[in-house]
């Protein structure tokens, strides 16, 4: 049984968390709200999750989640992920961040903004380009035929073997971009970007993807 802490309890976080907890592992989430107002969740979850605050969550997780918008990663538990491999599953909506010149002129993607906000901890891409509500509907068994196919990218290989291990445990193939420097290729408006491939669609449509 793995421990796993997860920052952010929206669709993705939620939809993650009862797919972990399936799976046999302990989950402790967090939001911006405060425990509170995750009884329902939680309710649902059982007694492998619990509702914490963010800074509990990153102490709980042996690795952990972070699904919260750009605008809130500055007030992530810095010193409570350090050490640890960190799922990020974000991608740049202007229209709910504000504009990020950095991003608009293609000089760092979201994934390196994490973990430069992150410096002791292990970034790694997941879960960015699938529709929340596939992600538990879309898996299949290893070795399937046209077994659906997720990205992702990492300056670390043990990031990358970690959520190559969650992708399959959830039913998909993974593919790796490479570095977090090159993570834009999965991210909004690419044409990896939240359509339903098999690793081999996956590898060109990544390749087909323009800065």
């Amino acid at each position: 049984m793995t421990r796993i802490g997860i920052i952010g309890a929206g669709h993705i976080g939620s939809t993650l968390a009862r797919g972990l907890v399936s799976q046999g592992n302990e989950v402790a989430i967090a939001n911006s709200r405060g425990p509170e107002t995750l009884a329902d969740l939680i309710g649902e979850l059982g007694p492998s999750a619990r509702a914490v605050t963010a800074a509990d969550a990153a102490a709980f997780g042996e690795w952990v989640i972070v699904t919260v918008p750009l605008t809130a990663i500055d007030a992530l538990p810095a010193q409570e992920l350090a050490g640890k491999i960190v799922v990020d599953t974000n991608n740049y909506y202007w229209e709910r961040d504000g504009r990020i010149e950095a991003l608009d002129e293609k000089r760092t993607t979201t994934s390196e903004m994490l973990q430069e906000r992150l410096p002791s901890s292990t970034v790694v891409k997941g879960f960015n380009h699938i529709l929340w509500s596939q992600i538990l509907t879309d898996g299949a068994p290893a070795g399937a035929e046209d077994r659906r196919a997720l990205a992702t990218a990492s300056d670390s290989d043990e990031g990358v073997a970690l959520i190559t291990a969650v992708y399959d445990a959830f039913g998909f193939d993974t593919v790796n971009i490479g570095p977090l420097a090159d993570s834009w290729r999965v991210e909004r408006d690419q044409p990896a970007y939240v359509v339903r491939q098999n690793a081999d669609e996956l590898r060109e449509n990544l390749a087909r993807a323009e800065r």
